[in-house]
């Protein structure tokens, strides 16, 4: 998960001129120390007692979790990319683009993005991440889409030489930018449906409700001018893949597609733009909209248990709580171990895979004509987020209320992974830039773990594409995103999106490592 937006806008390229054109070679040979092998999911220790019970088959998830066997062609066993470069995408500052007097979109400070890219360009530098929001295209009324200015930016990029990672962006970033200004809501026509009925957002267990993503409960509920959120999600994407037809395969080679806050498959546990939450907070189950409520209730009573879809659970502990006062994430007769337990965290991310199912399942089909011409070159995308915090305890609590099962007693991202096969989706990943010793002991932190985790279970079944969490320019963290990317116990990644341009980035010291760090990637193992 993107755990803070520290893009700007590219505005002092002019005055870094200099030193686009005088790099200064920096060798990667001297190599930080670093461990051999990383934490092992199956290495956390289990309880104190040494007591755990089975969780016994529920209805709740059995219609997800039994994907494995359904997986289609697309699934089989991946070629190795062990010898291939690693193309680097290069995220668009969030605040590139502005809304003028008139109301329309327009791009800022263009003359400086253009010598920018020239510069990402000369680097080494394969393209662009773009994020495409719903609430630019789709702004003002239903099914009238406006791409003019994504048709100005893809040609910008295009002539600097640069290919697109497009990413469909169906979330509001308003409350996560860091400024609280030039932040793209949902479209108007959906706050304002939004504003006479909250129960379409995602609603925490005090009733606050969480204006980012439209709750999954809505997918298939007519509430939006008489389509669903799924159908909406659907015709922008038809509408794009008609617009910029001649560019798909050629120039667009990433498509990723947005599939919950921050474009990531979870739920908003952790809102950490509108002081609720704080880093390492466990955060609290996002389920208490009307919508999902009326489905938690009939999976309780498939399950002959009524009593258990009256709400979530009630020892759950608060958004900033920790594992050890909270007594749902320790062992107990109520806990995450319980007969109910297992049923509302099956329900719980049972139905976050249900959401990805359906939209891939649309992303897949109309980019299906694409993948199968020769000429072209395209890959479909989908983010997780990179909740690593508390990975070393038994119950993994930030995983669970984030929408993942993850503990250390059963593997919750094989049902991800499986999904994502089925369609010939790429699993988008993050954290490269991490390693354990980053963060307190205390908080029980393992990106390193959670990235082994999500190679093992992705291995020879779905590419993966990389990304960074936080800016770093220093050579220790762009070293070791260049060692995740080609982990000696994993595919190398198909390719690697760096968050996100701004302007530190072309200052001397920073792209003096930035520079060896792309070369480095382009390189041929």
């Amino acid at each position: 998960m993107a755990m803070a937006d520290n893009g700007r806008v590219v505005c002092k390229c002019t005055a870094a001129r200099r030193s686009f054109f005088c790099f200064r070679e920096i060798s990667f040979d001297d190599k930080p120390n670093r461990r051999n092998h990383l934490r092992n999911v199956s290495a956390v220790p289990v309880f104190k007692n040494g007591i755990f019970t089975r969780c016994s088959p529920s209805v709740a998830g059995n219609s997800i979790l039994s994907m494995d066997a359904r997986e289609n062609p697309r699934s089989s066993i991946l070629p190795s990319s062990r010898d291939k470069r690693i193309p680097i995408y290069v995220m668009m500052p969030v605040d590139a683009f502005c809304i003028d007097g008139s109301g329309r979109p327009r791009i800022r400070k263009i003359k400086a993005l253009t010598v920018a890219l020239k510069a990402l360009k000369l680097a080494g530098v394969h393209g662009i991440a773009v994020e495409v929001w719903w609430g630019i295209v789709e702004r003002f009324s239903p099914l009238a889409y406006d791409w003019s200015l994504y048709e100005e930016l893809f040609k910008l990029i295009s002539e600097s030489g640069l290919k697109l990672h497009v990413a469909l962006s169906f979330h509001s970033n308003v409350n996560s930018s860091s400024s609280r200004k030039g932040g793209v809501s949902l479209p108007l026509w959906i706050v304002e449906i939004g504003d006479q009925n909250k129960h379409i957002y995602y609603r925490d267990q005090n009733g606050f409700s969480n204006d980012d993503y439209l709750t999954l409960g809505v997918d298939h509920v007519p509430l939006f001018c008489g389509r669903t959120a799924l159908q909406c999600y659907e015709d922008f994407m038809s509408n794009f893949a008609k617009k910029f037809e001649s560019f798909i395969g050629t120039v667009i080679e990433e498509i990723s597609v947005g599939l919950g806050p921050s474009g990531e498959l979870r739920y908003p546990a952790h809102p950490f733009g509108d002081g609720r939450w704080k880093f390492p907070g466990i955060g609290e189950f996002q389920c208490y909209d009307k919508y999902m409520m009326d489905d938690l209730k009939m999976a309780a009573c498939k399950e002959g248990k009524p009593q258990w879809g009256e709400r979530g659970p009630q020892n759950a502990g608060c958004y900033n709580s920790l594992p050890s006062e909270v007594p749902f994430f320790e062992e107990g007769e109520e806990s995450f171990l319980s007969d109910y337990g297992c049923f509302f965290l099956e329900w719980y991310s049972g139905r976050l895979l249900r959401h990805a199912d359906d939209i891939l399942a649309k992303a897949a089909n109309f980019l299906k004509k694409y993948q199968e011409n020769k000429q072209t070159n395209i890959l479909l995308a989908a983010k997780i987020g990179g909740i690593y915090w508390w990975y070393q305890t038994v119950s993994h609590p930030a995983e669970l209320t984030a929408g993942y099962y993850n503990t250390a007693l059963r593997d919750g991202y094989d049902p991800v992974a499986s999904i994502l096969s089925r369609h010939g989706a790429a699993l988008h990943v993050s954290c490269l830039e991490m390693t354990d010793g980053d963060n307190p002991a205390s908080y029980l932190c393992s990106p390193e773990g959670l990235l082994q985790q999500i190679w093992t279970v992705s291995k020879k079944r779905v590419h993966l594409i990389g990304r960074n969490t936080n800016e770093r320019f220093d050579r220790v963290g762009l070293w070791q995103i260049h060692a995740n990317c080609y982990h000696s116990q994993a595919e190398a990644v198909r390719s690697f999106t760096y968050f996100r341009m701004n302007d530190k980035i072309f200052r001397a010291e920073n792209w003096n490592n930035f520079v060896p760090f792309v070369r480095k990637m382009n390189t041929n193992l």
